[in-house]
C-alpha cells in the first residue's frame, strides 16, 4: 500500500487482525525481511510494517534523513490507519527510529521491542565510520552494501546463511544511493535515547546477539541496568531474527502476551 507523504511515497502494509505491532526494519533494509515474523504473528495481531525513507519503495527527503523525522513518517502511516495504540518493534536502524517514535509521541505505544539495537548514540569512533563509509559508497556503493551486509551475522554463522546474505544483499542493492547516505547522516547524528528507554512506562525489552559484531554485547548489559529494561540475549550476531529465528519467535510471543 502507498500514502502520499510530503511529495513522496510510503510504502508501507497491514496484514491480520488484532491488536497492532508496527515492524520497522534496519539500515540497508526493508519491510520484506519481516515476512516470516509477519507470517507467525499475523494470526492473532495486526501487522504493520513500513519501508523507512529511502528504503525499499519509500522515497527519500532530503540529504539527511533524522530519526525524527522518520519517525513522523511512521506517525503518518499510523494516523492513515487510525491506530491509537501498538507495540513498535525496530531492529537496529528501526530501533533508532521506533525511540524516536516514543521520544516524540509515547501515548500511541503500549510496548517496544528493541532487536539487535540500542538507545545510547554513536561513539566517536563510531560516527567516524560513518563519515568514511558515506565516502566509500558515493564510490562503489554496490561494493559498500555487499560488504556492510556480510559483516551483520556472527562469524561462526556466516556459511551456513549465504543464501540468506545473498537474499538482504540483493535487497541492500535496492536502497538508492541517496537512501543510504542520508540514512548514514541520520544515524550519526541521533541524540542519546536512554532518558527517554527509562521514562518509558509501556512494556519494554531489549533482543540482543551475544556475538553481535556491530553493537556491543556488554554496551547492551550496560544499558538494561541503566535503564530498568529486559534483557533476552541468543547466541548469534546483528540478525537475531534469522540467525536465531525460532527462538526469536518464541520470546516475542511470550513478551507480546505478557501484558
Amino acid at each position: 500500500m502507498i500514502l502520499a507523504y510530503k511529495g513522496i511515497k510510503i510504502n508501507y502494509n497491514s496484514e491480520g487482525n488484532g491488536r497492532p505491532l508496527v515492524f520497522l526494519h534496519g539500515f540497508l533494509e526493508n519491510s520484506t525481511m519481516w515476512k516470516d515474523t509477519i507470517l507467525f504473528f499475523s494470526k492473532h495481531y495486526e501487522c504493520i510494517t513500513i519501508d523507512l525513507l529511502g528504503h525499499g519503495d519509500t522515497g527519500s527527503l532530503g540529504y539527511v534523513h533524522t530519526m525524527d523525522a522518520m519517525a513522523m513518517a511512521v506517525r503518518s502511516v499510523l494516523d492513515h490507519l487510525k491506530i491509537s495504540k501498538a507495540t513498535i518493534i525496530g531492529h537496529s536502524m528501526g530501533g533508532y527510529v521506533a525511540l524516536a517514535c516514543i521520544d516524540q509521541f509515547s501515548d500511541l505505544f503500549s510496548g517496544l521491542v528493541l532487536l539487535n539495537s540500542t538507545s545510547f548514540p554513536d561513539s566517536a569512533e563510531r560516527k567516524v565510520n560513518r563519515t568514511r563509509a558515506i565516502q566509500i559508497v558515493k564510490k562503489n556503493p554496490n561494493a559498500y552494501t555487499s560488504m556492510a551486509i556480510a559483516n551483520l551475522f556472527a562469524e561462526k554463522n556466516r556459511k551456513n546463511f549465504l543464501k540468506e546474505i545473498e537474499e538482504i544483499k540483493n535487497q541492500a542493492s535496492k536502497t538508492s544511493l541517496q537512501g543510504i547516505i542520508s540514512a548514514l547522516e541520520g544515524m550519526k547524528i541521533r541524540k542519546d535515547y536512554t532518558k527517554t528507554l527509562l521514562r518509558f512506562k509501556g512494556s519494554k525489552v531489549i533482543f540482543s546477539g551475544q556475538h553481535d559484531p556491530v553493537l556491543s554485547y556488554a554496551q547492551n548489559q550496560k544499558e538494561t541496568k541503566l535503564c530498568n529494561i529486559d534483557h533476552i540475549s541468543f547466541n548469534g550476531g546483528h540478525m537475531s531474527y534469522l540467525e536465531n529465528k525460532k527462538e526469536f519467535l518464541s520470546e516475542l510471543k511470550s513478551f507480546l502476551e505478557s501484558y
